[in-house]
Parts: structure tokens; sequence; C-alpha cells
């Protein structure tokens, strides 16, 4: 009698093979393997070939994962960024008006009139298409990031977040809440009266109680709140609260009048999303420390203003890789439908960016009933997203993964050549100016940001790698 030797079996790629192997009780390894993203073969083996790439991303990684956010102050935006009268800042790449989608316009037409540069916001539109008066800038080159539209004008209050080591800063307006707010490009009445009232008693009241608890460990509170059930995109109600409690005793002796100060604790207690605005700057924070590294292939920035995707990366400087933004795939508020929706928009992708939000949908997996999908898809997409990052953040955990780290640093290179993009979850905004929020749901950046990229950062090696008498003669020939 013969004994057979048992098979060990790779399938690679299609599982067609696989499946009918391991029906003949074949132990078959998977390989989850994907050619690379159309035409990057080329430019692939050039920023491969790389010599700073290594060191480069090594250097941009250490760099994110060393950087401790510290709440230290609030303040309107026309002292903590020098805002002036009619500068507005908004979320996403650089856009013009004539671009904007229907929730930027409508939050930019509700910041005009917030700021008294016209009466009623509908006025708004006029002052804009003229656009001698007023200004658009991206949020993020302000050092700042803003949730949906992201529109700050010069009278709202920003929370200040700096890293001790550094004295870097980055900034963020007060969450408003959910619903017909003007972040998803609503301008009711009573979304500027909350806003007034934001501006008037609880952005001085945070300001006292920021300034007299002493600095709040922002990075410390993510932390925890990742062991809590929060992926801080989302689902921020455990960071939330401990906001509160790190900040209640410091309001209710401030010497603010009591009823200013109930109201205050009452609504930042019920929006269960406040914290949003401080998990937000500092991903910023932490992700800036990476910035201009030559080499790295790191990203550092992702941002969407309703109408483009952009991202940035650590090697390229400043320069904006764009295309459109996606519809988010999710569940709807009400009657509202995919044709409600407005493309993807928003910076708060920045969560995503730093490994949180939709990378770490496996220790949020109540976050499912919000954004759609299974229990067993949150893990998976955890999971899926450590093929395409640099490394896992020891500060940020999962839980059910082992307490594995989340996965941080997404790379140019791993997202070419996997072809697996961003997992992303995200609020989804009305198409039509002044209908606020319709739903929530899951979306990925453009597939063709990432090639784009990864040809800026090929070409750049290859100037490195230049003769320095080449690199001369072609600078002349231009």
């Amino acid at each position: 009698m013969t004994t057979r030797t048992p098979q060990l079996v790779v399938g690679v790629g299609a599982d067609l093979f696989a499946d009918a192997v391991s029906g003949q009780a074949v132990e078959v390894t998977r390989v989850d393997w994907r050619p690379p993203m159309d035409g990057t073969a080329v430019d692939l083996a050039g920023v491969a070939g790389d010599p700073l790439r290594a060191a480069a991303n090594e250097q941009a990684l250490a760099a994110m994962l060393g950087v401790q956010a510290l709440l230290v102050d609030v303040g309107p935006a026309s002292e903590v960024l020098g805002l002036q009268e009619g500068e507005f800042l908004h979320a996403g790449p650089p856009i013009g008006w004539e671009r904007t989608s229907g929730p930027l316009r409508g939050a930019l037409m509700g910041g005009a009139a917030l700021e008294g540069l016209v009466e009623d916001p509908e006025d708004a539109v006029a002052l804009f298409e003229a656009g001698t008066s007023v200004s658009l800038e991206p949020c993020h080159h302000r050092g700042t990031v803003g949730p949906m539209a992201g529109v700050v004008t010069p009278s709202m209050w920003m929370f200040v977040l700096e890293d001790p080591a550094t004295g870097r800063r980055t900034h963020c307006s007060l969450n408003e809440g959910l619903g017909k707010v003007l972040r998803y490009g609503a301008y009711a009445p009573d979304v500027l009266t909350r806003l007034r009232w934001m501006g008037d008693v609880l952005g001085p009241l945070l300001r006292t109680a920021v300034r007299a608890a002493g600095p709040v460990d922002v990075t410390g509170i993510l932390t925890q709140m990742l062991q809590m059930g929060d992926e801080a995109h989302n689902r921020n109600r455990a960071g939330t609260l401990m906001l509160l409690r790190d900040l209640a005793p410091a309001m209710a002796m401030s010497g603010a009048d009591s009823a200013d100060v109930g109201e205050s604790l009452r609504f930042v207690g019920a929006n269960d999303h406040f914290f949003l605005n401080l998990a937000m700057p500092a991903c910023k924070l932490a992700l800036d420390a990476a910035r201009g590294i030559e080499g790295s292939t790191m990203v550092v920035a992702m941002a969407r203003n309703g109408t483009d995707f952009g991202i940035q990366v650590a090697g390229t400087g400043d320069e904006w890789f764009t295309g459109p933004a996606q519809v988010a795939d999710g569940l709807y508020l009400g009657d509202h439908g995919p044709d409600d929706a407005n493309p993807d928009i928003g910076d708060s992708a920045i969560t995503e960016t730093a490994g949180i939000g939709g990378f770490a949908m496996a220790t949020a997996p109540a976050i499912v009933r919000l954004v759609g999908g299974t229990v067993p898809d949150a893990l998976a997409t955890t999971r899926r997203m450590h093929e395409i990052t640099l490394g896992e953040n020891p500060r940020w955990s999962v839980p059910i993964l082992d307490f594995r780290g989340v996965p941080s640093g997404i790379d140019v290179t791993r997202v070419c050549r996997t072809g697996i993009l961003p997992q992303i979850n995200t609020g989804m905004a009305g198409r039509v100016a002044g209908t606020g929020q319709v739903g929530a749901g899951l979306v990925t950046p453009p597939a063709e940001i990432f090639p784009a990229a990864l040809a800026r950062l090929a070409e750049r090696a290859r100037e490195r790698a230049a003769p320095r008498g080449a690199q001369a003669s072609g600078a002349r020939s231009l």
C-alpha cells in the first residue's frame, strides 16, 4: 500500500482553480494577488528603484506616529488664523465658485449671511459670482481641516491643537451636530441662529475651560475611544463624553451664566459627533509632520470638496492629485435616495489617512448600522487596509484583532500595485444647496489619482538620478 504525501497548493488570483483543487482534499493556501493598476508598471519600477524611498518612508511614518496632539486653545478664526472679512475657507482641494457643488455653495451662502456680507443667503450668489470682494481657499492651506463643506468664516470659533515637541498647530471649527447644519449645506434661519450662539456663548466658554483645565490630550483620548467602540470618524460617542469629562468642571466653575453653562453642557453631551472636530485636526497635525520628505510615497492628505477628490503625498510637496468625487454607497435618511446625494465631500477623510475612521472599522462594529455593510465586512476592511499601508500605530489598537495597531501610512505604490483603494466611511450631503444631510455610507477615492501621484514620484526620482549636467541642460532647454 502506497502512502501519498500531502500536497500543498498555492492559489494566486482567481478562486476558480483553488476551489477545484480544494474539493479534492488538497490543502490550498490562497494569496490575494492582483495585477497592478493599468499603466503603472514602469512608474512602479522607477519608484521601487529610488534609493531614497525606503528610508524616506520610514522617516515619514515615524514622524507621523511621533506626534502628540494637545487641545491648547479655542478662538475665532479671525484671531487664530488671521482670516479677514470676505475670506472663506472650504474643504478639499482648490475650487472656484463656478464648479462648487450644492452643499459647498449652500455653506458659503450661509457663511456670507453669518458674516453680515448679505442679509439673505440667497443674495450671496451674486457676491460669489462677482468674486471681487470674496476669496476661496482650502482649509488645508491654512493648517486647518473642515468636515463636509468645511466652510470657515472669520467669526467662527476654532479648536487649536498643538504638538508640544515642535509647536506646530492645526485647527478645526466647532461641530454643529447632525441634520440641517451649515457643513451639510443648510442655511435656514435656525442654522444661522445656532452658529451665532456657538460664537457668542459656546466658543468663549470652551476657551475659558481649556485655558483653566490645561491642555487636553486629544491623542490620549483617541487611544482610549478606539478601545471603547469608536472609530473617530462617524462614531465619536466615547470621545465626546471623555472630552466633556475633562472640561465640564472648568465650565461649571467658569463664572459664566448658569443657564449658558447648562445649555452648553447639554449641547455637547447630546452631540455624539462633537469630538470629530478634534480627531480631524489631531490627524492633520500628525500627518503634517511627514510633509516634504523627499522620496516618500506616503499619503499625507485625502480631501474632497464635493466636486473633486484630492490627495497630497509626503514626497511631492503641496501638489494636489485630483479626480471626480464619488457618491457613497450606504443608508439614507427618510425618503432620500441615491439621486438626492451629492458626491463625497469634506476634509474628514484625514482620519482615514491617519489610520482611523474607515481603516479602523473593526474596532467599531456598531458603525455598520450607520453606514451599511456587516460586522464581518468591518473586520475585513481593517485587515485589507493593512495591505496598502507602511505600518501600524501602536497607540491606536484594535481589540478584536488581538490589539493589532491600526493600519497607518497609506503608500501610493502599494495602492497602485494591489489595486486596493482606501476605504472611507462618510456622511452624505444633499446635492441641492440648503438640503442638509441625506444619509451616510462607504466610499473610495477615484482610482486614477494614485497612478497620477505615482507618475510624479517617478518623475522626481528620475530627476534626482539624472547627472547634474543633464539636469542643468534640461533646465536651459525649457
